[in-house]
């Protein structure tokens, strides 16, 4: 497991491993459980993972749910390229796949995401959600919930709250995308 270094290289990065893969798995348990416990009727519940770590953990909470239930919930993917409040700093976003298949309108809607941070993402994806429909409900799940909020939006699912600098960086990585299974606590060594 990596730590803090205590002579790092100028201009290099700390990288601290925060969660293994098992420890990823056992929070991706707990949420699911607590969307079961929440939502009594699972079969108007939509999960819809922004892209692009929060598709893939949709798909995982959707298996986790079927194992423990036997019940598929329908799932969606979201791209929320053309709804960032900072296009105008941007030359092109990068647009990847939106798919929402099913009707939303006066169905639960669980948002999820790999990581919160500002809650501007957040924002972006309910205004791109409400082009497909009117949910009754929007919940919204996060893998890591690392403060520094500048919205008003609180999760309704946490894996892990992880306080952070706002000079600090989390980066999750997972299997299907990127080969390796964990969460890191990234800093610049000149930022003591």
């Amino acid at each position: 497991m990596s730590t803090y270094n205590s002579k790092p290289p100028l201009n290099s990065i700390y990288t601290k491993i925060l969660l293994d893969s098992n420890a990823i798995n056992k929070s991706l348990i707990r949420i699911s459980h607590e969307i079961i416990e929440r939502n009594k009727d699972l079969e108007s519940v939509i999960l819809i993972g922004i892209q692009r770590r929060g598709v893939t953990i949709a798909k995982r909470l959707k298996t986790l749910i079927y194992n423990f239930t036997n019940i598929s919930l329908k799932t969606g993917d979201l791209d929320i390229g053309f709804y960032r409040d900072d296009l105008s700093f941007i030359h092109r976003p990068f647009i990847r796949e939106t798919s929402i298949q099913n009707n939303i309108d006066n169905k639960t809607i669980i948002l999820i995401d790999d990581v919160l941070f500002t809650g501007r993402t957040i924002r972006a994806a309910m205004n791109a959600l409400i082009d497909f429909g009117r949910p009754k409900f929007i919940q919204l799940a996060v893998l890591i919930d690392r403060g520094h909020r500048e919205l008003p939006i609180r999760p309704d699912y946490i894996g892990k709250n992880i306080p952070t600098s706002s000079k600090e960086n989390i980066q999750v990585k997972l299997t299907e995308i990127d080969q390796e299974e964990q969460v890191l606590l990234q800093k610049d060594s000149y930022e003591n």
